[in-house]
């Protein structure tokens, strides 16, 4: 999954997993520069409670 793909997967169901964000931080170096502007954004949003952490069904 390309971290676009998990952000508006994230937008839609309001709730990120910890597997996604250990994902997102191990491979955040090796995004193209627009994917870790969308893996700050989803640092952001988890931070001003846009997003919850949590599982999804």
């Amino acid at each position: 999954m390309a971290p676009g793909e998990l952000f508006l997967e994230v937008l839609s169901s309001g709730v990120i997993t910890q597997n996604e964000i250990d994902w997102v931080l191990a491979e955040q170096g090796r995004f193209p520069r627009a994917e870790q502007a969308a893996a700050q954004r989803l640092g952001r949003l988890l931070d001003q409670g846009g997003i919850q952490l949590g599982c999804r069904i």
